[in-house]
């Protein structure tokens, strides 16, 4: 039987620590593998393009370029990699850039072992990831009237779709909830992005539970 692929994993953060701790951790872990660890946003870019992770566990304050300067850049870069970040701040002003920037989750670095590998693998299997506070803070800095209009442009198919993304779905998962192929399905996503004018997402889960759009 063919041995599954582990979980690519690169650390970002600029305390040693920190990324000592996560290391022991997850090296323990049997479907997740630390392939390298960076300093800095700067040098998690150049470690993200060279080592190709699948996830990066990302801070977001840091010397130098940030962690969401960094997401910025990644995503410019059209990186494949998933971004979860893992960090001390809550408030508002560093919540909502990052997850705006592109980062597929936002848990705090007391969130317990067990449930940070289980981030790992649910924001690698293409789900977004966000912690209840982390979602009232982001929908909270959004116009309740923004895009409300917009929904009625959206197919019954798309309002499918996007039912299943709000719920954390991947685009595999909502393939076969709808009995659809995955390309179809990335048709729909990329469909309802441009229709609800949203960047990721990350967005378009908020919006639908923003706007009633949920199962």
């Amino acid at each position: 039987m063919a041995e599954t692929p582990r979980i690519r994993v690169l650390l970002v953060d600029d305390h040693q620590v920190v990324r000592r701790g996560l290391r022991t951790f997850l090296e323990v872990q049997d479907d997740i593998e630390v392939v390298g660890e960076a300093a800095d946003g700067a040098e998690g870019v150049a470690r993200t393009e060279e080592l190709r992770p699948d996830v990066v566990l990302m801070d977001v304050k840091m010397p130098g370029t940030d962690g969401i300067e960094a997401l910025r850049k990644l995503r410019e870069l059209a990186n494949p990699a998933k971004v979860l970040i893992v960090t001390s701040f809550t408030e508002q002003r560093t919540v909502v850039p990052a997850l705006r920037a592109g980062a597929s989750g936002y848990v705090y670095k007391d969130v317990d072992p067990d449930a940070l590998a289980g981030a790992i693998r649910s924001v690698h299997a293409g789900h977004v990831l966000l912690q209840p506070e982390v979602a009232g803070a982001l929908l909270s800095q959004d116009d309740p009237q923004q895009g409300t209009g917009r929904g009625s442009t959206l197919t019954e198919r798309e309002r499918e779709v996007l039912v299943l993304i709000a719920d954390g779905r991947s685009n595999r998962e909502i393939a076969r909830a709808l009995v659809l192929s995955e390309k179809t399905v990335k048709t729909h996503v990329s469909n309802i992005l441009m229709k609800l004018d949203l960047a990721d997402r990350t967005q378009a889960a908020l919006w639908a539970v923003r706007h009633g759009v949920t199962g």
